[in-house]
């Protein structure tokens, strides 16, 4: 089992026929996801990569029963896909486009109040059901089916750690990648209560990073639910500068505050078992399950 996808999901994309969009999704195709067609506007009635593309994301979806989209779509008409995916009440939406403005991501936001679609990203790695569904940009080769949860705002970090667990042979449930950006969909609380729920899944890892305030959210989340499964926890940017951006728009430590120091000490007090480094991350989480 898994969380959010599995071998049944239906994957359209909108931004189909892009360099970037073609080069993903038939990889995802060759690792077995469900692809049924892309959406790219005024392209309608062609094939690309054997699969049918439509003008519309409530066409694609009224003809393939699709539920979930990839969205490849450029960063100044990524919020209009966004919400015409929302409109069309796709049940999820993956977005990896980068640096989508901030004030578009709003609108975005305000979309996805009230409606039934779950919004991973933008700025997003992907989410990755390990031999049956993969969405996104994740490396598909460093994975293996097992009962961890990986859940990451770094996605660096996340092919690194997804290895490190699969060298320890115990594999992942789902892993997702939220994304970095300062406003974006799901978040770290609302995967954890996703994975917490989830019966395949035996623990969660959760990578972090410098800004924002989505550390923290999840310390007070698991302070007052005090669940049952642990938490692996590591932040990266220990030694960030402040006032900084450091990659993009999320990872910004702000006149001392979403330090990774203090992130980690929030975690910690909430019961996470933090890693002494990135790199003992897979051995921090044998460890835990086996204490």
């Amino acid at each position: 089992m898994a969380i959010l996808i599995d071998g049944d999901t239906k994957v359209i994309c909108q931004g189909f026929t892009g360099k970037q969009a073609s080069y993903h999704m038939e990889r995802a195709i060759a690792y077995g996801t469900q692809v049924v067609g892309g959406v790219v506007p005024g392209k309608g009635g062609r094939r690309h990569l054997g699969l049918p593309v439509f003008d519309s994301v409530v066409e694609a979806v009224t003809e393939t029963g699709a539920t979930a989209s990839a969205v490849f779509v450029p960063p100044d008409s990524a919020a209009d896909a966004l919400i015409e995916a929302i409109d069309a009440e796709l049940p999820l939406v993956v977005c990896v486009t980068e640096r989508i403005p901030v004030l578009d991501m709003v609108r975005v936001k305000q979309r996805l109040a009230g409606s039934e679609t779950r919004l991973i990203g933008p700025n997003s790695q992907g989410i990755l059901n390990p031999g049956r569904c993969k969405i996104g940009v994740m490396p598909a080769h460093l994975e293996r089916p097992g009962g961890v949860g990986v859940v990451s705002r770094s996605a660096s970090l996340t092919s690194e750690v997804i290895e490190q667990i699969s060298e320890q042979r115990l594999g992942q449930s789902t892993s997702i990648g939220i994304g970095g950006d300062p406003v974006h969909g799901m978040g770290f609380v609302d995967c954890l209560e996703l994975f917490f729920a989830d019966p395949d899944t035996d623990c969660v890892v959760l990578l972090g990073e410098i800004g924002g305030d989505d550390e923290e959210q999840a310390a007070d989340y698991l302070r007052k639910t005090k669940p049952s499964k642990p938490v692996i926890g590591y932040v990266a940017g220990l030694y960030a500068p402040t006032q900084r951006r450091m990659g993009h728009a999320g990872t910004v430590n702000v006149f001392g505050q979403g330090g990774a120091a203090d992130k980690m000490e929030a975690l910690r007090g909430a019961g996470v078992t933090i890693a002494a480094s990135a790199a003992e991350i897979g051995q921090t989480v044998r460890q835990t399950l086996r204490s």
